[in-house]
């Protein structure tokens, strides 16, 4: 199934309660008191007839599913949950490519982002807000994009992969990603500014 035709049809099931569709599926949400962090994901691979994938971000050659999350605030607008990890930083390969061949960009065009609304920690309910490319085709967004890039690529060339931090990047961020305080690995990830210009709701 390519991406076309798995983004029209999680388009027909917008509006609909994933924690219902958990159900119809037969997806776990919860085992033994712990969440299944990626159900979600699980109900839309089940929904769209593929193969649950046990890594984080599904892959289906072609293209990749990635789910977000949204909350509401207080007066009653949603808003991104959290940010959205792209993909694992090799110093070496960000140093020695430039953007439009990196694999940031490759990543960015080949994701499919599915976007639902979080309600409680009990994920009683989660109706499925909608689903959206990264919209690189626009030139003030793909300018910032490729200007974070570059800064993570400056940094690591004339400072040091050590010197990549979180606070760099306006639409993407250079983050520690991996078990405990101690990780010495950094990802990619899209701010939740960039998630939220992405499905129109600034």
């Amino acid at each position: 199934m390519d991406r076309p035709v798995a983004k029209a049809k999680i388009s027909e099931i917008m509006g609909q309660d994933l924690r219902v569709l958990a159900d119809r599926y037969n997806v776990t949400v919860f085992r033994d008191g712990r969440k299944n962090k990626g159900w979600s994901g699980h109900v839309i691979e089940r929904y769209l007839g593929l193969p649950i994938n046990s890594a984080q971000s599904p892959n289906f050659g072609s293209w990749e599913l990635k789910v977000i999350s949204l909350k509401r605030l207080r007066n009653g607008k949603l808003t991104v949950k959290e940010t959205m990890a792209i993909t694992m930083i090799d110093p070496y390969n960000v140093s020695a490519t430039e953007f439009i061949n990196s694999h940031l960009k490759a990543k960015l065009q080949k994701q499919l982002v599915v976007a639902r609304i979080w309600e409680n920690q009990q994920e009683t309910n989660s109706i499925l807000y909608g689903v959206y490319d990264f919209d690189l085709t626009n030139e003030t967004v793909a300018r910032q994009v490729e200007s974070d890039y570059n800064l993570v690529r400056e940094t690591i060339i004339n400072r040091g992969f050590g010197h990549l931090t979180g606070k760099m990047g306006v639409f993407i961020q250079p983050r520690t990603k991996g078990p405990g305080h101690g990780s010495t690995s950094r990802a990619f990830y899209a701010r939740t500014g960039f998630l939220k210009k992405i499905i129109g709701i600034e």
